[in-house]
């Protein structure tokens, strides 16, 4: 298995021969309610984040500074966000985050899956005239040097790279299931397989795809277009794209360690459901959590909010403002009511005698008086009432609310109408 050493070449040069492609148009279904209204890349993650603030952060501190983002489903809230908060690049330079909505530019279909998506925007590719595409998705938690793997990638001479981590045997099955050889070229490549291939080096744990891709610019193009000819095509870069280029072209996998890349972890999270979503904010309220977003060296960028600074107000006995073990952004008010182990987005309202408990309140949303809240996500620009109890009675929640395996409670705006 490859070890990642490698002589850094030009990385400027290949920094600037490269495009990369943002895929944001997915529905993110897993997430229930929280994505009803908008994409899954523009839900609201770490307070006062997006999820797609990410990977763009990775792009930009990177060095790739051509970028599209590719949107399809409930993509306002998306484009205003990268509108507002990400035109930061100077065009006179060929440089910028372009907004790439879905428009049918070759037949009457919408994207029907990832390889389509690309597929339809083969021409705005060309147009860049780069030799190399970044394909990346625009729904992970993770900081990441694209720039070294972009090494990797030409150093091995390669045509197609894909980036892997390790992950558990048992979550493997969620995910696409690679073997490699001694020298990091793809032997076996299976897309959510039942019973996932362990990894011979660590037999509790399965290599598996993180959705990132480099591709020469030009197999790229032959192998979209040549895929349209199978019968059974899915559209898709796992099921069909990668797969199909092995044997054919050398296709290696680049495996994410904490080496050279911003983090002591190699960390890297899919949030596709609730679960997900909430252990992946809990870890960031942790004394040294995994993801460090206090780093000055790889800053996460994102739309500033224009707002004051949090606030706590009362002290008295019984109604006392305060957050403790908790994460807190702009424009909060926390009024005579009581926050632990929490993570409070910008412009949040906690209003006296609540009491708010391992809980996430999205932006802008409100929690009333006398609420109890436990092991609760609160959507963005939710009303709370008055005398509100969530989280202390699974059943009734249930009946209620939409309620995760490990019984998470999640609670939105149209529940309350």
């Amino acid at each position: 298995m490859s070890n990642n050493n490698y002589s850094h070449a030009d990385t400027n040069q290949l920094l600037r021969d490269t495009s990369a492609l943002i895929l944001a148009g997915g529905k993110g279904t897993r997430l229930k309610q929280l994505t009803s209204q908008n994409a899954k890349p523009a839900v609201s993650f770490g307070g006062k984040f997006r999820i797609i603030d990410f990977t763009l952060s990775n792009c930009i501190n990177s060095g790739i500074r051509r970028v599209g983002v590719l949107t399809q489903y409930m993509a306002q809230d998306l484009i205003e966000h990268l509108q507002e908060g990400w035109q930061i690049l100077s065009p006179a330079m060929g440089e910028g985050v372009q907004i790439i909505p879905a428009q049918q530019r070759t037949g009457e279909a919408w994207y029907r899956g990832t390889a389509d998506a690309v597929y339809q925007n083969l021409d705005l590719i060309k147009r860049q005239k780069t030799s190399r595409v970044l394909i990346l998705g625009g729904d992970h938690i993770y900081k990441m040097d694209y720039s070294r793997m972009l090494n990797f990638h030409v150093e091995t001479n390669s045509a197609v790279t894909v980036a892997c981590i390790h992950k558990p045997i048992e979550e493997a099955s969620s995910f696409g299931v690679m073997g490699l050889d001694t020298s990091g070229e793809i032997k076996t490549f299976v897309e959510k397989p039942e019973t996932p291939m362990p990894d011979p080096s660590d037999p509790s744990k399965a290599l598996v795809s993180m959705g990132i891709y480099i591709f020469n610019t030009d197999i790229l193009n032959d192998e979209l277009v040549a895929a349209l000819e199978d019968p059974d095509y899915n559209h898709d870069f796992g099921h069909n794209i990668i797969p199909g280029l092995l044997g054919r072209h050398k296709v290696c996998g680049y495996v994410f360690t904490e080496n050279g890349h911003p983090g002591r972890t190699a960390y890297w999270r899919d949030v596709g459901n609730l679960d997900e979503y909430y252990a992946a904010t809990m870890d960031l309220l942790s004394p040294d959590p995994e993801l460090d977003l206090y780093s000055h060296n790889w800053p996460i960028i994102t739309n500033a909010y224009q707002g004051p600074g949090a606030k706590f107000v009362f002290n008295d006995e019984g109604r006392r403002g305060y957050a403790v073990d908790s994460v807190v952004s702009g424009g909060v008010i926390v009024s005579g009511a009581a926050v632990e182990r929490s993570m409070i987005s910008e412009g949040v309202r906690v209003h006296s005698y609540a009491q708010v408990n391992d809980s996430i309140l999205l932006p802008h949303s409100q929690v009333g008086r006398n609420c109890r809240l436990t092991r609760v996500i609160v959507g963005e620009g939710c009303y709370i009432p008055d005398g509100t109890v969530i989280g202390e009675n699974p059943e009734e929640d249930a009946q209620k609310y939409t309620v995760s395996p490990n019984g998470i409670v999640l609670v939105t705006e149209d529940m309350f109408r």
